[in-house]
């Protein structure tokens, strides 16, 4: 007979607990596990001698796709700006990680439309991780990325949704207005899902740094603008937040073509998750919505006078 998975769970959480030099005089037992949130990943809080940490394992199947050796940079250096969590541990073979516990709400896009003042907190949170100077050992490549997703389910049995070929050669036109305006790499978080944001009320902090590298900035704010379902209103104060002005028709442009290019992205990464029989939710029907989104926005006519104002600068 199977045994209780949550039970499981813990009893891994506990084992790996006291493999890791920061636990090692606290005996795994006495310390509180609580089990948190995460797609891919086995997430637990962690309270033990007054203090609280998040304790990260990396889920099945996510070394196909992930370099924790990569993350482990980012997430230092997110760290050392001031935009994450503070780091207790974090092994780069493995991707076990320890972080500091941020007594914060976690976002949904639900919550992001009714706490005021949360999308203008996330544009300064996000400004202030591009202009931090910080350097990631990845670079974001979307299209290298779409490339390699490609790869990794050609050896899968699972198939794209109909369609995707063709959307693939529209999006070649984007390809090329992007590559003839390129713009200064900045870090990037590049995964900005609503519930990646923690906000205190005060500011914000971001958590799970498995996609960041360098990347054009504006990438994530047309992300985060897709994955909290940010209205109009909602955009426009992201957007004065992180400009400090009204942005340029091209900064615009680069927000709105970004919002399709990430959905046709997750599409894919959906796509691996239901391949890898992920039970953490459907993935079919989340690569499929996903991919319905990326066409309703492609197809619409504003689309294309927002790649030409790209391409005009």
């Amino acid at each position: 007979m199977a045994g209780d998975p949550k039970t499981e769970e813990l009893g891994l959480a506990r084992a790996t607990l006291g493999k890791i030099d920061f636990f090692r005089s606290e005996r795994p037992g006495e310390s509180a596990i609580t089990r948190l949130g995460g797609l891919t990943n086995l997430v637990f809080r962690v309270d033990c001698n007054g203090d609280s940490y998040v304790l990260r394992l990396p889920g099945k199947g996510t070394e196909d796709y992930i370099d924790r050796s990569f993350e482990a940079v980012a997430v230092r250096e997110a760290a050392r700006v001031g935009v994450c969590p503070e780091v207790i541990h974090m092994d780069a073979k493995s991707g076990v990680m320890v972080s500091q516990y941020i007594n914060g709400t976690t976002m949904s896009p639900k919550l992001f439309k009714s706490i005021p003042g949360a999308p203008a907190r996330a544009g300064e949170l996000l400004r202030r991780l591009h202009t931090s100077g910080a350097r990631f050992k990845f670079r974001f490549e979307l299209f290298g990325m779409i490339d390699e997703y490609v790869k990794v389910l050609g050896a899968k049995p699972v198939r794209l949704p109909e369609g995707y070929q063709n959307v693939l050669r529209d999006a070649q036109g984007v390809r090329r207005a992007l590559a003839a305006k390129p713009q200064p790499l900045a870090a990037c978080h590049c995964d900005p899902l609503a519930e990646n944001f923690l906000d205190t009320g005060r500011r914000m902090w971001l958590v799970d740094w498995e996609y960041s590298g360098m990347n054009d900035p504006l990438w994530d704010l047309g992300d985060v603008s897709v994955e909290a379902g940010f209205d109009a209103r909602q955009e426009a104060e992201m957007m004065a937040a992180y400009f400090g002005a009204e942005p340029k028709p091209s900064e615009r442009g680069r927000i709105v073509i970004y919002k399709a290019m990430c959905d046709l992205l997750w599409t894919l990464w959906g796509l691996i998750q239901h391949a890898n029989q992920n039970q953490a939710d459907d993935f079919w029907q989340y690569a499929n919505r996903r991919f319905e989104r990326c066409q309703n926005l492609m197809s619409d006519p504003r689309f294309a006078a927002h790649v030409r104002a790209i391409a005009s600068g």
